[in-house]
């Protein structure tokens, strides 16, 4: 053999090395999974973890591992989003692979895989199909959920005025008034603030959520099989669950024995005439274990969110007296003292309505958001992430992001204003999610906040016994759900 041809042969011999390595190399990058820091057996990445301040601790490694990464919470691993540019990609862009619902054992102990929040498959998309219809025939969406909304706000006015300048935790006035627009909903009647089942409901709520969000109720999402056999306050989850689950199932009945298949009165007995349509179909979604769950998530949902969302909102003025100042101002140059406000107002009110979006932004009020999971096999920013991978994309991070917002650690209402004061929309915005599985209940949420939150200020000046300097408007729990601290305030009439 020549040299030449020896040449030929070895310059092709590397050519092909290279090729196969190529090969070899694009498919491992193709089929990688994300980075991440190195789990410990079981506990996985646990102790890498801020266990108060979660959102804060991923957001710092997602600057080491990048806006996907993994980490193991406990044995399971879980992929992590941070930022609004990869959360955008898979919430929106990718919406069909992203819109399962990963596992919370906390909630699903009592829900069983039925209802809107934590199903999956066709049962999810029947039900959330149908509630989203009817919520929209009790009004939601339209004029008559707004004029609700007004006259409970006109009631909470009153109760508020009832405690005389004194100082009060606002958290159950707040819970009253939210409540009972989505009760008039899912049950055809509001309630007293005085009624005393109510109240009761109302704390197993507040409970959950604070439940859910405290270390105990991590460590029982995390290792259920062996956290459910231990003695622990995580069992007061299940049994305030069990309190709401045993009042629906009361009214259930109530329904059924005077049902009206030609004239549903709310929710449920829509929810049973479908039912009844359907009950020679063995295989269909709708019967009374679904419509229970459902009507649990939308009690809790419709309830707790906003509240805390409002209970925030006023720690937040008292922290900050010169933007309430202003918030009066406003109201007053275009509502005035008569006029009850309307959620159109806002569109007149650009200082209003950025307080309000800055007040949503800044508490981040669930942020991580509630889990995802792919439903298949998914190539995302040159990784591999399995089917059936629980997913979180923070919420928190799109809401402080830095690309986004020019200052995101301060509640700064600029964020929503331009040079000239007038509102700034951001595609940022998402305290609701975003794709399939963003919040059903936005709408009728964007209403209530605005609507509560200027009735109080058009009627109250706020007062607080402690120095705005000492408040603390950092949450006092962070982990499911953002928390404030407890405080009280003093409702002024002006």
């Amino acid at each position: 053999m020549d040299a030449a041809v020896a040449q030929t042969l070895f310059l092709a011999g590397c050519l092909s090395s290279l090729l196969i390595l190529f090969i070899r190399k694009t498919m491992y990058q193709r089929d990688k999974l994300p980075p991440g820091p190195t789990p410990l057996p079981f506990i996985g990445n646990l102790l890498q973890i801020n266990t108060n301040g979660t959102a804060k601790g991923l957001i710092k490694m997602s600057e080491k591992y990048g806006p996907v990464f993994r980490v193991y919470i406990g044995p399971e691993m879980t992929v992590i989003l941070s930022g609004y540019e990869a959360v955008k990609e898979a919430l929106i862009d990718q919406a069909e692979v992203f819109g399962g619902r990963g596992n919370m054992e906390t909630f699903n102990q009592i829900l069983r895989g039925f209802g809107i929040a934590f199903s999956n498959g066709e049962i999810w998309k029947q039900t959330r199909q149908f509630s989203v219809m009817t919520l929209k025939d009790f009004g939601v969406g339209k004029r008559g959920i707004q004029e609700r909304i007004q006259e409970e706000a006109q009631f909470l006015v009153e109760n508020l005025r009832k405690t005389k300048e004194l100082s009060i935790d606002p958290n159950f006035f707040f819970s009253q008034a939210v409540s009972n627009v989505i009760c008039s909903i899912v049950f055809g009647n509001r309630f007293d603030y005085d009624d005393k089942e109510y109240l009761h409901l109302l704390q197993m709520i507040d409970e959950i959520f604070c439940g859910i969000s405290s270390i105990w109720g991590q460590l029982f999402d995390i290792f259920t099989s062996i956290m459910k056999h231990l003695p622990g306050p995580h069992n007061r989850i299940r049994r305030c669950f069990e309190v709401l689950e045993e009042y629906i199932a009361k009214k259930v009945k109530q329904n059924q024995e005077t049902l009206d298949l030609n004239s549903p009165r709310d929710f449920i007995d829509s929810f049973l005439i479908k039912v009844e349509q359907e009950k020679q179909n063995s295989s269909s979604y709708f019967h009374v274990k679904n419509l229970i769950a459902t009507v649990l998530i939308l009690f809790f949902a419709g309830t707790e969110p906003p509240t805390t969302t409002l209970r925030y909102a006023f720690l937040i003025l008292l922290k900050h007296p010169e933007v309430e100042e202003r918030l009066h101002q406003e109201i007053d140059h275009v509502i005035g003292r008569q006029h009850s406000p309307c959620h159109e107002d806002r569109n007149k009110m650009p200082y209003t309505n950025a307080v309000i979006h800055e007040i949503q932004r800044f508490i981040g009020l669930v942020p991580l958001n509630v889990p995802h999971k792919v439903t298949q096999d998914t190539h995302f920013r040159g990784y591999m992430i399995p089917k059936g991978t629980r997913v979180r994309p923070m919420l928190y991070s799109v809401l402080h992001d830095p690309s986004q917002f020019s200052h995101p650690e301060n509640f700064n209402p600029g964020h929503f204003l331009d040079e000239r004061g007038n509102f700034k929309k951001s595609d940022a915005f998402l305290p609701f999610s975003a794709g399939k599985r963003m919040c059903m209940g936005e709408g009728l949420a964007r209403v209530e906040l605005f609507v509560f939150f200027v009735s109080i200020l058009q009627n109250f000046s706020l007062k607080s016994n402690t120095p705005p300097k000492d408040i603390d408007i950092s949450p006092a729990v962070s982990n499911f759900g953002n928390i404030p601290h407890l405080y009280e305030i003093s409702f002024v009439p002006r």
